[in-house]
């Protein structure tokens, strides 16, 4: 059974970093497509970034395009969202997650939280003004 483990969240000020990463164990990645969700308070769980299995192919919502940059490791079977520029916005629950569905191929609905089938338990990240 694949589990993953994020790390690297924390208080942090506006225009400040953040590097999160996420471990994966039990079962390798490196054949799948990972993302990136948050959830701020009140809110619906948001698309953030996604990279596909080898790792040239990323994604991201417009919000954080030029800011925010995901890599894997697939020796380390890892994944990070490097965060710079941060914005009181960005506030909220970061998960990762791994779409197993599909291997060595070309995400489509990347930005669907429902093609992900295992998840991360989160880290919190707040940025204050």
């Amino acid at each position: 059974q694949a589990q993953l483990v994020e790390s690297g969240g924390g208080l942090v000020q506006a225009g400040g970093s953040l590097r999160l990463s996420c471990a994966a164990s039990g079962r390798s990645i490196r054949a799948y497509t990972m993302g990136w969700f948050r959830q701020a308070p009140g809110a619906e769980r948001e698309f953030v970034a996604a990279i596909n299995w080898s790792g040239d192919r990323t994604y991201y919502v417009d919000s954080v395009k030029g800011r925010f940059t995901i890599s894997r490791d697939n020796l380390r079977n890892a994944v990070s969202l490097q965060m710079s520029g941060l914005k009181p916005e960005d506030t909220a629950v970061y998960y990762c997650a791994v779409d197993f569905g599909k291997a060595y191929s070309r995400p489509t609905n990347y930005a669907q939280a429902d093609e992900y089938d295992t998840w991360g338990q989160g880290t919190q990240v707040t940025v204050s003004s």
